[in-house]
């Protein structure tokens, strides 16, 4: 059976959809440059988590851009390897948050707001134009999960920013790095067992 009947999405989406990915994949692509940055000036382990959060997305969106309109096969096997890079994304997290915890370094709290209340504002925007695709298939998905947990990440930097201010200790920072490390580790749970569904059942068609 040909995979050019797995397509997801009609042409007419399909553009739609282009358009937002690369207006993901830009905003993604600068608040990574900017968090970096700051998370390094901040000393902040959920600035630099974040950042790297931002540069993951920005791959992601990249490859997505890659496989829309593809085969179901093709899309699956895209998800499956986003989800994987997710999964490295936390557990990578969770090693950067022992070493701050071994160091001790205590971050800046103001930088810490102000720039997670601007990569707020940067997801949320991105998350209105996502929504609609966010019960497509695991490729699409994995997007609207990572737009979703960025957003959530965001509001939980600022919480810790707040913290640290209060209690001029680096422990809510730590805390909201792990937060983030476990958001990271369930959605790419999520994605990879959705597409190594999708990727069975598009092998099983092209068998057929």
């Amino acid at each position: 059976m040909s995979n050019h009947c797995c397509s997801a999405l009609p042409p007419a989406q399909d553009k739609r959809f282009k358009r937002v990915l690369w207006f993901a994949l830009w905003v993604n692509g600068l608040m990574f440059c900017i968090e970096l940055f700051a998370g390094f000036q901040a000393n902040s382990a959920s600035l630099l988590a974040d950042a790297v959060d931002f540069f993951s997305d920005t791959v992601n969106y990249a490859i997505s851009l890659a496989v829309v309109g593809s085969s179901l096969l093709a899309r699956s096997s895209a998800a499956l390897f986003k989800g994987i890079t997710m999964a490295l994304y936390g557990f990578g997290i969770l090693g950067k948050v022992a070493y701050s915890a071994w160091v001790g370094h205590t971050p800046e709290a103001m930088t810490m707001g102000t720039i997670g209340l601007l990569a707020l504002i940067a997801n949320v925007v991105v998350a209105y134009f996502l929504f609609r695709y966010r019960e497509g298939d695991a490729n699409q998905r994995s997007i609207w999960l990572c737009s979703r947990n960025d957003a959530i990440g965001n509001i939980a930097v600022i919480a810790a920013a707040l913290g640290v201010f209060g209690t001029q200790q680096g422990w809510p920072d730590l805390l909201v790095a792990l937060i983030m490390a476990s958001l990271g580790i369930s959605a790419a749970y999520s994605v990879i067992r959705q597409s190594r569904q999708e990727r069975k059942k598009a092998l099983q068609e092209q068998l057929a």
